[in-house]
């Protein structure tokens, strides 16, 4: 290789360095430092409805008699509803069925027999939205004395979720600002332009829940079913990424 190429090759390789340099300390320069929070924010209300669970379940020798006494319970159920001032919205049947039921015989030896149809039930569940809670007590008195025998699952719920959701949200918001100003302070630094925003998840707590699944037909000449709503609570969660001014 000739001193002209060498000398040529050097300055080529000097001049790549050079150039190279500046663009890796801008890089370096435009970094800036972050920090990630979480903010959680809750918001407590007392329900507003209520929706409950009510099942009528017959049974008779023929598949067509217990439809029968089926339907003139729930016919009177329905009839009742619309009497407390439930509107049709609010009523959906959530569960209907026919079902053989079976013994088993055996033989005198012992030996298994075939199954035999010996009856038939059937069974009509009711989903009823209540907006008024003064109400649910006295609606599941007169639902077993009608005839209700099965179910009664009472879930308090709040009409204008979308309201609290978004209470909840800036709530959330708050809490996550005021992590990230305590964070940075203690450090000496602060808070810069938000980068990222993420809404991490929407939870109801658990609600108030009574379960009335016992023998309701005991019920019927006891004293009005106890009713308490409690409390409601929604929280929604977010994670916030903010820029560090140093």
């Amino acid at each position: 290789m000739t001193k002209q190429n060498t000398t040529f090759l050097a300055t080529a390789l000097l001049a790549s360095l050079v150039v190279a340099s500046p663009v890796y300390a801008d890089e370096k320069k435009d970094e800036v430092g972050l920090i990630n929070v979480t903010g959680v924010g809750t918001v407590k209300t007392a329900p507003d409805m209520a929706t409950i669970n009510l099942t009528v379940l017959r049974e008779a020798e023929t598949a067509k008699e217990a439809l029968h006494d089926n339907t003139r319970a729930m016919s009177d159920v329905l009839t009742a509803m619309r009497q407390f001032g439930i509107e049709d919205k609010d009523l959906q049947t959530s569960n209907f069925s026919i079902n053989p039921r079976y013994i088993y015989p055996k033989h005198k030896d012992g030996i298994q027999q075939a199954p035999k149809i010996v009856g038939y039930q059937v069974s009509n569940s009711l989903t009823v939205r209540i907006l008024d809670l003064d109400k649910v007590g006295e609606i599941l008195d007169q639902s077993i004395t009608l005839g209700v025998n099965q179910g009664g699952n009472i879930i308090f719920g709040n009409s204008d979720i979308a309201e609290l959701q978004m209470q909840a949200r800036a709530m959330a918001m708050k809490n996550a600002l005021r992590k990230a100003e305590v964070l940075t302070k203690a450090v000496g630094v602060d808070i810069g332009n938000i980068k990222q925003i993420n809404e991490n998840s929407f939870h109801a707590e658990p609600q108030p829940i009574m379960r009335a699944e016992m023998a309701m037909a005991k019920m019927a000449d006891s004293a009005p079913v106890p009713i308490a709503g409690g409390e409601n609570a929604y929280r929604i969660t977010v994670n916030v990424t903010f820029e560090i001014e140093q």
